[in-house]
């Protein structure tokens, strides 16, 4: 039973959802989740998009096949393995799909539409525009903009200009990052990813840095433009820009030193000092914005 559990949680990517919490945001930036109605609008909107994103995963993991075999890690996965078929896979897929999109209808007509772009994206991306270089690490970055939408469009709270840029370029970071792991091994002869032949270590290495840095000075100008300053009331929410810039220094001396930025996931879950950084910084920019 425990087994069967364990291996349905890895078919859904249930420890992927993690991503999803930026639905909420734009809660979290407009203080507003001790409001019981946003709060839950959020939590449908994450469960929603939750349904939606495990049916993605599972198609892609069907196209994915032969590679994830090929994979020292993701031949594990269920599908690759042969734990579960791939016409089961498909079924469940289109099933979860569906339900997303008939409840996100019911929901809520703006996030029924997000929803509906981001399944349609990821099917394309699944079939066919993963294996076109830069377009792909560029369509899962939108994949996390459209998770701050959906939070937006959910508790109707207006998205800043500043969130959707910052949760894309942070989401660019981690999707070259990731292909670094797979240029990695293909260097060490495993083809898992058709793809990285249009990278090399090279480039991911210097688009790594490039995006960090770019992340930094973006964040720094975030805490110190004008209408955010009125908006919170405080000169000091450039303070909370230690944290950011230590726990990209980490991510990078992970990516770089350890060699290990394949699952960003497991990399959140695991490295307590990218946690520590990031309740840091969480409650640092509460206690400015709120406290000082």
């Amino acid at each position: 039973m425990i087994e069967n559990i364990k291996i349905y949680g890895q078919f859904l990517r249930v420890k992927q959802y993690i991503k999803n919490l930026l639905i909420f945001a734009p809660i979290f930036f407009s203080f507003s989740f001790l409001e019981f109605d946003k709060a839950l609008n959020g939590f449908i909107a994450f469960i929603l998009f939750s349904i939606a994103s495990s049916s993605i995963y599972i198609l892609n993991d069907i196209y994915d096949i032969l590679e994830d075999q090929l994979h020292p890690e993701k031949k594990k996965r269920p599908i690759a393995s042969g734990k579960i078929t791939k016409t089961a896979a498909f079924i469940i897929s289109i099933l979860l799909m569906h339900i997303a999109i008939l409840f996100s209808f019911l929901f809520n007509q703006k996030v029924f539409y997000v929803l509906g772009a981001y399944i349609l994206v990821n099917i394309l991306y699944s079939v066919r525009l993963k294996h076109i270089p830069i377009l792909d690490i560029f369509i899962i970055a939108l994949g996390f903009v459209l998770r701050v939408l959906v939070g937006g469009y959910a508790t109707d709270i207006k998205t800043s200009m500043w969130l959707i840029v910052m949760s894309f370029l942070v989401a660019l970071f981690f999707a070259i990052a990731k292909r670094r792991d797979d240029i990695v091994l293909g260097e060490s002869g495993l083809q898992t990813r058709k793809n990285i032949s249009g990278y090399n270590l090279e480039f991911i290495n210097a688009g790594l840095v490039m995006m960090g840095g770019v992340i930094i000075v973006s964040y720094i100008l975030y805490t110190v433009s004008e209408n955010i300053v009125a908006r919170f009331g405080t000169e000091n929410i450039y303070i909370t820009s230690f944290f950011v810039i230590a726990g990209i220094l980490r991510y990078m001396q992970i990516t770089f030193v350890d060699g290990k930025s394949g699952n960003p996931t497991n990399i959140f879950f695991h490295d307590r000092f990218l946690q520590s950084m990031i309740i840091l910084w969480l409650l640092s920019f509460i206690i400015i914005v709120k406290l000082v």
